[in-house]
């Protein structure tokens, strides 16, 4: 079975939204990062030197490369990321490897077969 990465960056007020998102689309199971910083092609605003930015969290999600293009699909519709500047970015890299995923691999199986 092979894997892409899915890295997601996106406001911490969405990060339930996302992961909900790709848990219908097929994915089972995610790494949030909390408190990530970034900065898009317009600076922070702030207010005193006080940065008026929301925090930004980094979510993982290692998924069947079958179901990967949907899942990222999905995750950028919910988050609204072509729509809002700003909002989040979501990628996806390929997996050469990946120890620790027989669970996931067997309970995809299955899945994946009925999709194909």
């Amino acid at each position: 079975m092979q894997f892409k990465l899915l890295i997601v960056f996106v406001e911490d007020s969405k990060t339930t939204a996302i992961i909900e998102a790709a848990r219908e689309a097929g994915a089972t199971g995610c790494t949030v990062i909390n408190h990530a910083r970034g900065e898009g092609f317009e600076g922070h605003k702030s207010f005193f030197g006080l940065s008026l930015v929301s925090q930004t969290d980094v979510v993982l999600l290692l998924v069947e490369r079958h179901l990967s293009r949907d899942i990222l699909e999905k995750i950028g519709s919910v988050g609204e990321f072509d729509e809002k500047p700003g909002t989040g970015l979501a990628m996806q890299l390929d997996v050469e490897d990946a120890i620790g995923v027989m669970r996931q691999a067997e309970e995809l199986a299955e899945l994946v077969e009925e999709q194909l």
